[in-house]
């Protein structure tokens, strides 16, 4: 039978773009996995990193090899990639798959010789530009990685193509797009209400995402706007939600919900009217964010409301499935959605319906699959 390493330093069962891999290279063979937490569904193996075990080189000798960009040294020195390889030394595999640049080198030390699929969720070099540590010593360590490896995968992967762009202009690779793309649900658009629009949001309660905006734009709207909200805590012991709790006021038309599992987000979802998601361009990856959310919003049959991001408002745009603010500043937010009406919102969430299947992930798992069979041995 044939044997898939699937290595990603995250935790899994909640990562929906590796969940969602999984069930691509499930199709292919058996999937060993590696990660933080649990075992996730469809794995026969899975190889869990202890929380304390960092997927970067933050130890005093890393620290100082990364400043005196000593990297080939570097490479397998971060806690939870030298805890992984200690545990799959000697293990044979016919495929080995690398999510994001910190895990290329583990890969490559594992795969001994087979093909290594290299997904690049983001655009690496510059996944937290905005924080000095991080642009001081880890961006040079992560574009170290990306020439090195890079070129040397038989397969790169990305999440849109305006990054596949960049991949090929600084490391002469050219990825295949795989989007964040929801597997199709089977669902109809919910009523549309003439005295209420129900907005909402899933996704991390993470700084830089605007959830400020999000609040704020509510509470300078009519009382037909309602705002739900489905947020993952943030790695910070949940500071992060509690400080949009209390910006919200305890205004009754702000809920906060708990996050419901990638599968039944959609159903979820499909009991509002719009989903709404403003991120500033802060950092190159928020400028050409494609997110889960987007397509998630898509089969929940809902309509869409965002800002000027490049890829987002291009999809939007295409398929007519809602309205772009002008700017990320919760009064452009506010304007945006003033301009829906019962008739709209109802026009939007139809286009959603219509483009559900062609924005699925059955589309995008068609194309890696046939990416990845010639990669594997004849059976």
């Amino acid at each position: 039978m044939t044997r898939i390493l699937c290595i990603s330093l995250s935790p899994i069962r909640r990562d929906a773009r590796v969940l969602r891999q999984i069930g691509i290279l499930r199709q292919l063979g058996d999937v060993v996995s590696v990660g933080y937490d649990e075992q996730p569904e469809g794995v026969v193996e899975h190889i869990r990193v202890p929380d304390d075990r960092l997927s970067l080189p933050q130890t005093l000798s890393g620290v100082l090899k990364l400043g005196l960009h000593r990297f080939d040294s570097v490479e397998l020195e971060a806690p939870g990639v030298s805890y992984a390889l200690d545990r799959l030394k000697g293990r044979e595999f016919d495929l080995v798959v690398a999510n994001d640049a910190r895990v290329l080198a583990l890969a490559f030390a594992v795969a001994d010789g087979a093909p290594v699929w290299a997904d690049m969720h983001e655009w690496a070099p510059e996944e937290r530009t905005h924080v000095l540590s991080w642009r001081l010593l880890v961006a040079p360590f992560m574009i170290h990685l990306c020439r090195k490896y890079l070129p040397r995968a038989s397969a790169v992967t990305t999440v849109g193509g305006e990054i596949a762009k960049l991949y090929q202009r600084d490391f002469g690779v050219s990825p295949q797009v795989m989007r964040n793309a929801a597997p199709f649900a089977d669902l109809s658009p919910s009523e549309v209400s003439a005295d209420r629009v129900r907005l909402v949001h899933s996704g991390g309660a993470v700084h830089g995402r605007n959830l400020e905006a999000m609040i704020d734009a509510v509470k300078m709207l009519d009382a037909r706007f309602t705002l739900d909200m489905y947020l993952v805590p943030a790695a910070d012991g949940g500071r992060y939600l509690r400080s949009l709790h209390e910006r919200a006021g305890g205004d009754p038309r702000i809920v906060f919900h708990d996050p419901v599992p990638p599968a039944a987000l959609p159903a979820t979802l499909n009991a509002y009217d719009v989903g709404v998601f403003w991120i500033p361009p802060v950092h190159t990856n928020a400028r050409l964010t494609l997110p889960n959310k987007l397509f998630d919003y898509v089969q929940g049959r809902l309509a869409l409301a965002i800002g000027p991001t490049v890829e987002m408002e291009r999809i939007v745009r295409e398929h007519g499935l809602g309205v772009v603010s002008d700017g990320f500043d919760a009064p452009s937010c506010a304007e945006s959605l003033r301009s829906l009406t019962a008739d709209r919102i109802r026009g939007f969430k139809n286009a959603s319906d219509a483009s559900a299947e062609r924005l699925s992930f059955e589309h995008e798992g068609a194309a890696a699959l046939a990416m990845l069979r010639p990669l594997l041995p004849a059976s």
